[in-house]
């Protein structure tokens, strides 16, 4: 497995913890780091950035033999 593709594992797990934490805040209406319900969101996308482009990052990157 070469760098580029651990990279991109990664970038996808903090995505998905990413997507999982701004939807919990803003069921639970805000946390800590966020006031409202509405900048609640911001960790969400971040998240959805992340794990998307972790998921390219993977598929993209051709095996080295």
């Amino acid at each position: 497995m070469n760098m580029k593709r651990t990279f991109g594992a990664i970038l996808t797990i903090l995505g998905i913890v990413g997507i999982i934490w701004g939807a919990y805040a803003f069921v639970m209406g805000g946390d800590g780091a966020a006031i409202g319900k509405y900048t609640a969101v911001v960790p969400f996308i971040v998240g959805l950035i992340f794990f998307f482009a972790g998921i390219n990052l993977v598929k993209t990157t051709k095996d080295q033999t």
